[in-house]
């Protein structure tokens, strides 16, 4: 994941609108309050498959990206392999980056 990328998921995590953590996320998605997933990419096959599933059937961006450390750093928590990002004009921005 590049810097630009780490950089707005920690500025949207200290803007409040992302959720991380299995339940969270799973949460997040199954409400329709996710626009956006990003999974590690070492997370383990079931983790990025379960969220792909998911992510699928109730219409959300999903991605994998980045190591489970960077995203843990970057929003400031520990062993962190998925998170759900909560606002629609910041997701949109993250998945530009993504695509970079």
């Amino acid at each position: 994941m590049n810097q630009k990328t780490l950089s707005m998921l920690s500025m949207s995590c200290k803007a409040g609108k992302v959720r991380s953590g299995s339940f969270e996320v799973e949460e997040s998605v199954k409400k329709n309050r996710a626009f956006l997933v990003i999974a590690a990419g070492d997370s383990s096959a079931g983790t990025k498959k379960k969220y792909a599933d998911m992510c699928k059937f109730y219409n959300v961006s999903f991605y994998i990206d980045g190591t489970i450390d960077e995203i843990s750093r970057a929003i400031g928590k520990s062993c962190r392999s998925a998170v759900a990002v909560t606002d629609r004009g910041l997701s949109c921005a993250l998945v530009r980056l993504l695509k970079e």
